[in-house]
């Protein structure tokens, strides 16, 4: 009996130490479970923090970007409420009135007045009246084309912002610093249309795609215009109602190569007058040959005397020149052609009096006409001169346009007359 009391406990004893080592074993193998576990969870924790890193940059980023619109926004609104501030200020319309009333009283309104004024109008009466728009129109018809270039400009991007349908001078259009960059066109190419320039920029010549013939598509009236200028001179006439006279001054030479013709600008004091009017002289430019024709015939080259009234009304004294002896006045003039494109050319202590290009006699043929550039706005008077003035061979091979004259215009019923 006592051996199997004995027996049954060694046997006990070593059943409980397999059990304690089955335990520690299950104990070691699940600390290692847990020992491995853990390690991977350490991993994806780290990687996890380092994605929670990368979108707190992005945050920040992103939340400088935010404040950066926010202050951009805030300075639009700003710009917004002080725009709104001085529209409703002029909201009341006395103040328009009173310019207006200032600017009747003037004998002229230049191109510079009449833009300040339709943007005037801009502002009391907004985009949508008819006024404002006339205004700005009316700006663009009294410009001189080719020297008042920030005037029609200004009102070019008015009409625009207002939504009218203007397409936009190259001139007038912000133009991109790279483009400029990469290439820089030679005197000839500035004022040629691009092949396949599909964009705004209206360029005009008098050659090739953008000669005469097509200048209708980015200025109407030069097409569907019926009192187009220039036109053959060729009778019978009607007997002119008016008389003319020009009191030219001396003063400083300005010259303007404009990329179309040699302009010269003149300063306040010479005048035309028909009958009782008085108009003062802007400019007068070249054209070769002469744009007018005589009977059919052009002569070598015509000066254009561009006059304008208080009332903005517009008279040319066309002066033909013809193959000759020498002209001292166009000596002088061809002496100090302006040595760039697109600049005033103002030569030291040199003066000069148109009145030196005008011949004796001052008998004319008449008749109602438009610019003969671009845009062709009608409702210019023309004095074609009946005498020529002469200018030699070598005087007209030197005007630095081989060709820069529009053709003939049909009558459409017009009369022209003589005195």
């Amino acid at each position: 009996m006592q051996k199997i009391k004995d027996f049954v406990k060694k046997y006990a004893r070593l059943a409980l130490e397999i059990l304690l080592i089955s335990g520690l074993v299950a104990a070691l193998g699940l600390a290692y479970w847990n020992f491995a576990g853990k390690k991977h969870v350490v991993k994806e924790l780290a990687e996890l923090a380092e994605q929670v890193e990368a979108a707190q940059e992005d945050t920040e980023k992103v939340k400088e970007a935010l404040e950066a619109s926010e202050k951009a926004m805030q300075a639009l609104e700003d710009k917004q409420h002080e725009f709104e501030a001085v529209k409703s200020a002029f909201a009341n319309g006395v103040l328009l009135q009173d310019i207006e009333t200032l600017y009747k009283a003037q004998k002229s309104l230049t191109t510079e007045r009449q833009v300040g004024l339709a943007a005037l109008r801009l502002l009391t009466k907004g985009a949508e009246d008819p006024d404002t728009v006339a205004a700005f129109e009316k700006s663009l018809e009294m410009a001189e084309w080719n020297t008042r270039l920030q005037s029609v400009c200004a009102a070019q991007n008015a009409l625009a912002a207002a939504g009218q349908k203007v397409t936009l001078l190259s001139e007038c259009q912000r133009k991109s610093p790279a483009k400029d960059k990469d290439k820089e066109p030679d005197a000839k190419d500035k004022h040629a249309k691009k092949e396949g320039d599909k964009g705004h920029d209206v360029h005009w010549g008098y050659e090739g795609d953008n000669g005469p013939e097509h200048w209708g598509a980015n200025f109407p009236i030069c097409a569907k215009g019926k009192k187009q200028s220039p036109l053959n001179i060729i009778g019978p006439f009607e007997k002119s109602k008016d008389t003319i006279a020009v009191a030219y001054k001396e003063g400083p030479l300005k010259m303007l190569n404009n990329g179309h013709t040699i302009q010269v600008n003149v300063e306040p004091g010479s005048t035309l007058k028909v009958n009782k009017d008085e108009f003062e002289l802007l400019q007068f430019h070249f054209h070769r040959p002469s744009e007018e024709q005589i009977d059919g015939k052009n002569s070598a080259m015509v000066a254009h005397f561009v006059h304008k009234s208080a009332a903005g009304k517009l008279a040319v004294v066309g002066v033909l020149l013809n193959e000759g002896k020498d002209n001292a006045a166009i000596k002088t003039l061809w002496a100090n052609l302006p040595p760039t494109e697109g600049q005033e050319h103002v030569p030291a202590k040199v003066k000069f009096n148109p009145s030196a290009l005008m011949p004796a006699s001052m008998s004319f043929y008449a008749y109602e006409g438009s610019l003969t550039t671009p845009p062709c706005t009608e409702g210019v008077n023309f004095y074609i001169l009946k005498t020529g003035v002469d200018m030699s061979k070598a005087q007209v091979a030197k005007f630095p346009f081989k060709m820069n004259a529009r053709p003939v215009q049909n009558l459409n019923g017009r009369k022209i007359s003589a005195d």
